[in-house]
């Protein structure tokens, strides 16, 4: 490769994925992820736990996305890495390695914001979004609806009050005794049931904001005062209640999201992050799209949760536009747009 080309290497740490990829040009050329199985023992992700693992696996997974795009430590131009926001020993390792790298091979450092590289995994493969679009973004920790205006230019418009929607599947999951990671268990179980057996209310905020923390009450008291009557309530109806709650979230998030493409006159819309994998939303936002006229794109799966594919591209861009950071720089749990 010619020495102009722009090699990257991408580093992402923010939670329980321990993953590094290369991009070279903006081609993401592979997207190595290292899972953390030990925290399905605790029902969620335990911070320490998370950041120990972290540090068992990113030199083989760098090692392993370096020789299998074939490129050398000293061929790369910059490394990239997600700053924030995430869990903050998680991020550490990440951070540290990144500016070790950085800083014996003497090349650029790219600080990243994890929220914006989930949006900017639209560019990694075709189709991709033309700007202006919005994109609903949603994961774990995050529900945010963005006005994205180009490459490194992008908008909150609106965003959850308290609890993200995958917060909100999580819990469920876990009141409907499903284990973790809750959400995709969710998902599996509602596509048996039916999503019209219980009716839970749909918290209405002002402007483009969302609040997820009611349904997680209401669901609570539901099952509470239901149980008192039959002990197997849950259990005789588990595919009707994950369901029922699946099509109430995905009914909240996609109202929001109509809304806010009504108001900004935009046909262009995404969805990114962990929850985008979500059969009920990706059903719902095409069944919207088909009403409302927009175009959808949606990443492929491996680039929804959690990589260091997304951190490339973000790299990329970033690198393009001279964005770049000194040895100075430290993680950022509460990383901000």
């Amino acid at each position: 490769m010619p020495s102009s080309d722009i090699k990257i290497l991408a580093i992402e740490s923010s939670c329980d994925e321990t993953s590094a990829a290369v991009a070279v040009n903006g081609k993401v050329l592979n997207n190595i992820v290292a899972t953390q199985s030990v925290h399905e023992n605790y029902g969620g992700v335990v911070p320490e736990l998370a950041s120990r693992a972290h540090q068992q696996n990113i030199v083989p997974v760098v090692d392993q996305a370096l020789k299998n795009a074939a490129i050398s430590r000293e061929e790369l131009t910059a490394v990239a890495f997600t700053r924030g926001p995430g869990l903050m020993g998680a991020l550490l390792v990440g951070t540290s390695f990144a500016k070790g790298l950085a800083l014996a091979l003497d090349i650029p450092l790219i600080e990243v914001n994890h929220m914006q590289a989930h949006i900017l995994a639209h560019f990694i493969d075709d189709p991709k979004p033309k700007f202006p679009f919005l994109c609903l973004t949603v994961s774990g920790g995050h529900t945010q609806i963005v006005l994205v205006k180009d490459y490194n230019l992008m908008e909150v418009v609106g965003e959850t009050q308290d609890d993200a929607v995958g917060e909100a599947f999580d819990k469920v999951a876990k009141m409907l005794g499903l284990g973790y990671p809750g959400g995709p268990k969710v998902d599996q179980l509602a596509q048996k049931g039916n999503p019209k057996a219980f009716q839970f209310p749909e918290t209405e905020m002002p402007g483009l904001d969302y609040s997820f923390s009611g349904i997680k009450t209401a669901v609570l008291y539901f099952l509470r005062d239901q149980l008192k009557q039959n002990e197997g309530f849950i259990e005789e109806n588990k595919a009707d209640l994950a369901a029922s709650i699946q099509k109430t979230l995905v009914a909240m998030l996609l109202q929001k999201l109509r809304k806010a493409a009504r108001q900004y006159g935009i046909h262009q819309i995404a969805i990114a992050g962990g929850v985008s994998a979500n059969s009920g939303l990706r059903n719902g936002l095409e069944q919207m799209a088909g009403k409302e006229g927009w175009e959808v794109y949606i990443p492929a799966f491996e680039y929804c949760t959690d990589n260091a594919g997304m951190i490339a591209m973000a790299g990329h861009y970033k690198f393009l536009a001279n964005e770049f950071v000194d040895q100075g720089v430290s993680a950022l749990p509460r990383m901000k747009f």
